[in-house]
């Protein structure tokens, strides 16, 4: 990415407007949840996030068709498919247009590398039949596990880091997803059975 040599205020504003900890402004709030119900409420960003939380700037929450490109992997927002991944376990990848789109909601998606010892798997397991996660295996992500809710994630050390319940807790369902308490039932995947 090319960075201009000089900047106006205008663009300034708009620099800090993208990276500020807050619904962006050409992210779309204004879709209700598949079941027709009021979306859950969101929740506020965490005042203590876990260390080595990254918070990505806002880009676009647009619906579209075809593949697309992330600046992260995984990825942390953006443009998404029309449908969200259901919620759960997934013992293979998902479609990154898909958990995006869930993230969206409000989701925070748990990827571990697919070589993580199956007893580390076993530990990842149960967050998944918690509200507002997916778990899923991640080929050729940089670190074991690595939990991602919109425009914020997180690179543990593996599935007993204890910054992943923080995370899990303190960015699930929370404001800076532009459409946080829309769910994620109702969208693509057969998760499987958590417990």
């Amino acid at each position: 990415m090319s960075v201009p040599e000089e900047t106006t205020a205008a663009e300034e504003t708009t620099v800090e407007q993208a990276a500020a900890p807050t619904v962006g402004p050409e992210e779309q709030t204004n879709m209700l949840p598949a079941d027709g119900q009021e979306p859950d409420p969101a929740r506020p960003l965490p005042e203590n996030p876990p260390e080595g939380v990254v918070t990505y700037p806002a880009t676009t929450n647009r619906t579209v068709e075809g593949e697309i490109q992330y600046a992260q992997r995984p990825p942390a927002n953006g443009d998404h498919a029309p449908l969200w991944q259901n919620c759960g376990f997934y013992p293979e990848p998902i479609n990154d247009v898909n958990a995006v789109h869930s993230m969206d909601h409000g989701v925070v998606w748990i990827t571990y590398s697919p070589d993580l010892p199956q007893d580390g798997i076993e530990t990842l397991r149960p967050y998944a039949g918690e509200e507002y996660v997916i778990v899923s295996p991640y080929p050729g992500q940089d670190a074991p596990v690595i939990a991602t809710a919109w425009r914020n994630q997180i690179k543990l050390d593996g599935p007993d880091d204890p910054r992943l319940r923080q995370f899990v807790d303190g960015y699930r369902n929370s404001e800076i997803a532009p459409l946080s308490g829309n769910r994620c039932v109702g969208g693509v995947g057969e998760p499987e059975p958590v417990g």
